[in-house]
């Protein structure tokens, strides 16, 4: 394990010095086939596990989210369940080590948490993950479109057709897809959240059909917010910057550029899940009940616009 493994605990209710509150690069995590799991990343991601404290803003709630086995997702899924909702999460059938730690965790808690496995590049299984979801928990109240598919290429000779197909099936089909088959079970007060990302505003080289599909989410929740405003259903989406998730050892950076990400943030690290898991709270409740069409920035001190 690296030198920069150790952390602090991040009670969120407690100020920090962002700046070494996290392990900094050089990391010496190694490269993961995909889809890649947090359980062997060095250091491992803090979702929140040890820290994120609940305070019931989201009792009697109910939310599907998508890639909840690990980074983002499962940091939400943490945050969620601590404050009181029933969690449904998603994930590849790869991932099953990272979501059976993850339901394990919270049942142990006295939480409400379940997986449901499968690849929702597929329509069909798109509308069963609904289905069953809705099944399992009643209904749903919180839908987060958080799955997504990033392969690094130094050009686009060499993005495959294959390659572009999968990663617009993963981060936007599906996102359409689940969207029209959850409103069916949604009522006045429901919240769409959707994962952009930086790279839809400003896209690194190397991620040139990711960014192309998070620049789609952006029009996608814009769109969808004027839509569904009449109905008093809330859509927005976040945007996160360099976050250390499975997605970046698991090719979605160079292994050249692995070494040292995140050191180009203002905090000269990259962002913890844990730091970015109130943010999903916060659009999930009535906290932010004034809110749609918005896309909130979590980007370590480069500015979406």
């Amino acid at each position: 394990m690296t030198e920069n493994a150790s952390r602090k605990p991040n009670n969120q209710f407690e100020p920090h010095d962002p700046r070494d509150l996290y392990p900094r690069p050089p990391f010496d995590t190694p490269m993961q086939p995909e889809p890649g799991l947090a359980a062997t990343m060095d250091p491992v991601p803090d979702h929140g596990e040890d820290s994120y404290k609940g305070l019931g803003r989201m009792t009697g709630r109910r939310a599907l989210i998508t890639g909840g086995d690990s980074g983002i997702g499962r940091a939400a899924a943490i945050a969620y369940a601590r404050e009181g909702a029933h969690v449904v999460i998603n994930h590849l059938p790869d991932e099953d080590r990272d979501a059976t730690s993850l339901v394990e965790l919270l049942r142990g808690e006295g939480l409400k948490a379940d997986a449901l496995p499968g690849d929702i590049s597929d329509e069909a299984f798109c509308q069963k993950l609904v289905s069953t979801a809705a099944e399992i928990m009643g209904g749903i109240d919180v839908l987060v479109n958080n799955a997504g598919k990033q392969v690094a290429q130094g050009s686009i000779e060499d993005i495959t057709t294959d390659q572009f197909d999968a990663t617009f099936r993963t981060n936007v089909h599906a996102m359409f897809w689940l969207t029209k088959a959850a409103l069916h079970h949604m009522q006045p007060g429901a919240a769409i959240i959707n994962t952009t990302s930086v790279q839809g505003y400003d896209p690194s080289p190397t991620l040139m059909d990711y960014a192309m599909t998070k620049y789609a989410i952006i029009g996608f929740t814009k769109a969808l917010a004027a839509q569904l405003a009449d109905r008093g259903i809330r859509v927005n989406g976040v945007a996160p910057g360099p976050f250390w998730t499975p997605l970046q050892p698991s090719h979605g950076q160079p292994a050249e550029k692995l070494k040292n990400f995140g050191k180009q943030s203002a905090f000269g690290r990259p962002g913890q899940p844990a730091e970015i898991a109130s943010t999903y709270v916060f659009l999930a409740t009535q906290e932010s009940g004034y809110m749609t069409g918005e896309i909130v920035g979590v980007t370590g001190g480069n500015p979406i616009h």
